[in-house]
């Protein structure tokens, strides 16, 4: 079975950004129930159709699968939620080889950046950098999928602090 480990965090210091390769991501959800959401994401002149279920933790069910470009833009267009999620994704490799990918996101959800890196276990010990501030791991409010329900910038003040 195909399993994502990953933690979220907010970044609390664009600094790091600047100069790091970035990909920029629009993604749509054809389904977003809780207990398996369906992905459509271009990322670049890539497109990926992705299955994830329910998380336990850190950890869930995913499945990833390669498809036309084409096919994922007449999705996106016709098919997926809206607002879709819109985000550009910079990668920044951390000492010991693991990967952070930095999403600033845009569109409905600008002024949101969020930090994720890929575990190889969940209980695998991770050196956090400096710029990252509070995890959001647990947090439903920062799933991609909840972003489409609930974006960033129809937050009140108090979701924002919390």
């Amino acid at each position: 079975m195909g399993r994502e480990i990953e933690r979220k965090f907010l970044v609390t210091d664009l600094s790091v950004v600047p100069g790091l390769p970035s990909t920029p991501i629009r993604q749509g959800y054809l389904s977003t129930d809780p207990e398996r959401t369906v992905r459509v994401r271009r990322a670049g002149g890539r497109a990926f159709l992705t299955i994830k279920g329910t998380a336990t933790g850190a950890s869930r069910p995913e499945y990833e699968y390669e498809i036309p470009a084409g096919d994922a833009d007449e999705l996106l267009d016709t098919l997926a939620l809206r607002p879709r999620v819109e985000k550009v994704r910079h990668q920044w490799s951390a000492p010991g080889g693991l990967y952070w990918e930095i999403d600033v996101f845009e569109g409905a959800n600008d002024g949101l950046v969020v930090a994720e890196v890929e575990l190889p276990s969940e209980d695998y010990t991770v050196a956090l950098p400096p710029w990252v501030g509070a995890e959001v791991t647990s947090d439903p409010r920062y799933t991609n999928a909840n972003l489409v329900a609930h974006p960033f910038r129809d937050w009140s003040p108090a979701e924002r602090r919390s």
